[in-house]
């Protein structure tokens, strides 16, 4: 019987757009339009600028989930039960991680590279792989609507046997090229000065606020004390250093000198910089370039609640611009699973809403228009 059959995983064909031996010498050998020095700078401001890597998740997760249907009840059935539980790299699960992921790499770089992989046999999708840009050369084709991608390898590039199973999206792409633009084009000067200000007042505050003592002694005019300054100078600062050691391990311990000793604290006469007004003008280039409300992000700069509309709406408008991004994509992946399952239809990819308040605008304006009919009825 069927059902007492251990379930075993899909036999799936090897990822093409996987490099089994790493070549250090790859970025010398090949040319790409994104090099590994820019890809490693994204993923440096990332890492040492939060506010970058939170807005970068924050669309993400803003971008919201869909529904795949295919325009007939067995497509579409299956269709649902494949985005649940395709399995997406090493252990991930759900169509959903491999276009988080996806997008993730595309946000970053300016472009992402997934793959489809099928069973051995090429009867079902085995699994989804989210690929590394640095494992890949994408170049044009032979004509400039054509795009190729070949691996790197250590003699020359070796092109991928069949490109239809590879999927690749470029951010904004320039005129004529074939490789898009990071979302985080021209922040690393800001960031890189943002940086330099958190050093210094970091630096500034270890300085000056990590207390250090000038325990001066002026001996009187007389021979004999000058005569012995110096053993003086040197038994103060022994009984000195011997009360502030006392002092760390949490005893109380006084100072006591004869003479005349005179004791200040090093640059207390001196302020710190303030840094507020400088900060805040490079996290609105930042924000500005990343096109998230300051809300978003935890910045409570003033602001009116028509403003705080409007910012939501220039919001939705950039949602919608990563989705249409990511919809061929996953029209393509869903396609090819129809294909290679035999069931016909053509996949539609359908968001959810964003947010509640496109809800309720929806719900205001259905009710508007059938207030409007009816009173169109009545005359």
């Amino acid at each position: 019987m069927n059902f007492l059959k251990k379930s075993r995983p899909l036999d799936s064909k090897p990822v093409q757009t996987y490099r089994s031996q790493p070549d250090p010498f790859a970025a010398f050998r090949t040319h790409s339009p994104l090099s590994i020095g820019e890809m490693r700078l994204y993923e440096a401001m990332r890492e040492s600028v939060p506010v970058i890597d939170a807005a970068v998740q924050k669309i993400i997760r803003l971008t919201g989930e869909f529904t795949v249907t295919a325009g007939n009840r067995e497509a579409t059935a299956a269709l649902k039960y494949f985005c649940e539980n395709v399995r997406v790299g090493a252990n991930g699960l759900g169509i959903m991680s491999f276009v988080s992921a996806y997008l993730d790499q595309l946000l970053t770089y300016g472009n992402a590279l997934g793959e489809v992989v099928p069973t051995r046999d090429g009867s079902d999708v085995a699994a989804l792989y989210n690929a590394s840009l640095e494992a890949v050369e994408i170049r044009a084709g032979k004509t400039p609507l054509q795009t190729e991608i070949a691996l790197r390898g250590k003699d020359r590039q070796k092109p991928i046997r069949r490109p239809e199973l590879v999927l690749f999206s470029a951010l904004n792409p320039p005129a004529g090229e074939v490789m898009g633009v990071s979302l985080l084009r021209g922040l690393p000067f800001v960031s890189s000065v943002l940086l330099k200000i958190f050093q210094s007042v970091g630096q500034n505050f270890e300085r000056m606020g990590n207390l250090r003592y000038a325990v001066t002694y002026k001996p009187p005019g007389d021979g004999a004390d000058r005569a012995s300054a110096r053993e003086r100078a040197m038994t103060i600062a022994r009984e000195w250093a011997d009360a502030m050691a006392a002092a760390e391990q949490g005893q109380v311990k006084d100072f006591i000198a004869v003479g005349d000793v005179d004791i200040r604290v090093i640059g207390a006469d001196n302020q710190i910089i303030d840094s507020e007004i400088p900060v805040r003008q490079l996290l609105e280039q930042i924000v500005a370039k990343l096109s998230l409300p300051p809300f978003l992000l935890g910045f409570s700069w003033s602001t009116s609640e028509r403003m705080s509309t409007q910012q939501a709406d220039i919001l939705t408008s950039e949602l919608e611009y990563y989705r249409r991004l990511l919809s061929p994509v996953v029209r393509k992946i869903c396609r090819i699973y129809l294909r290679l399952r035999g069931l016909e239809g053509e996949p539609q990819v359908e968001w959810d809403n964003i947010n509640m308040q496109d809800e309720v605008e929806f719900a205001r304006a259905r009710l508007y228009s059938a207030q409007a009919e009816k009173l169109l009825r009545t005359e």
